[in-house]
């Protein structure tokens, strides 16, 4: 499945790119419940290796109730990627209303030791409009 990216964000040479995509069949809108899956590529184009750490999601309803998602990693992974590098991975979110957004950072170390934070690009949720 090739990946169409909507969005995307560069910080101190590290892009982040997204594709989202709302499941229906994951779905049950009946009882309240709509999710998504999102693709995300990570590409190192700084000059020196850069390892993820953590990750810290801003999860927001239609409704504007925020939750904040903080963890190691992501989907159980913390990837090292060498210059020219990339690395994907695909989640999912799940919510209590028909649309939404999602955003947040990466906690980052470069191959000096530093630390930075890597945005993740803002981008919407929004379940189709349901047919007549």
């Amino acid at each position: 499945m090739k990946a169409l990216f909507q969005h995307a964000t560069t910080t101190d040479g590290v892009t982040v790119r997204v594709a989202v995509n709302f499941l229906p069949e994951q779905s049950r809108v009946d009882a309240g419940k709509w999710f998504w899956v999102y693709h995300i590529r990570i590409e190192n184009e700084a000059n020196q290796p850069v390892q993820l750490l953590t990750r810290h999601w801003r999860i927001t309803d239609g409704r504007g109730l925020v939750n904040f998602v903080d963890g190691e990693g992501v989907v159980g992974e913390q990837p090292l990627l060498r210059p020219g590098q990339s690395h994907d991975y695909v989640s999912g979110c799940p919510l209590g209303t028909a649309q939404g957004s999602m955003e947040g950072h990466y906690t980052m170390r470069r191959g000096d030791g530093s630390l930075f934070e890597v945005a993740i690009p803002y981008f919407p949720l929004a379940a189709p409009a349901p047919a007549d």
